[in-house]
């Protein structure tokens, strides 16, 4: 497994992992159709946020992050439990001394991970302030001193 910078070739793959997760998670509303999501992607990897985990040249995850803030972060299905989702983050995380996040309060899989990887969290809200009305978790990382 490799981790890229993404290019405008992968916001098909990136589009369909995002809708995949979404479609495949019980909790989560669809509030933007297919097309959008594939819109969203092209525009974050536009925009130079994006990093893709690719296996045998298929993309199998990605992570954006915009300065300190990480939008996103998702595994295709497949590939998940297998440390694409870790790679991903380091990745994010070797190059900056900081960074913050939000995770939907039914996404407990999500609060396990980020909590393996240092960040605490901040703040919780109810959730009027996102598309999907769903009460969510800031979460902060930060990078020690040595």
């Amino acid at each position: 497994m490799r981790v890229r910078a993404a290019r405008s070739t992968d916001a098909g793959a990136v589009g369909a992992i995002l809708s995949e997760f979404i479609d495949t998670t019980e909790w989560m509303p669809r509030v933007h159709t297919r097309a959008e999501d594939l819109s969203f992607a092209g525009m974050m990897i536009a925009r130079g946020w994006v990093s893709v985990a690719e296996e045998q040249g298929a993309v199998v995850g990605f992570a954006a992050c915009d300065g300190v803030d990480l939008n996103a972060l998702y595994v295709a299905r497949q590939a998940r439990g297998r440390g694409v989702g870790s790679r991903l983050l380091h990745a994010v995380m070797s190059d900056r001394k900081a960074l913050e996040l939000w995770t939907f309060e039914a996404n407990t899989g999500a609060q396990r991970f980020y909590a393996r990887h240092g960040f605490v969290e901040v703040a919780r809200t109810d959730g009027a302030r996102n598309d999907e009305q769903l009460p969510d978790i800031r979460y902060v990382w930060k990078r020690e001193a040595a």
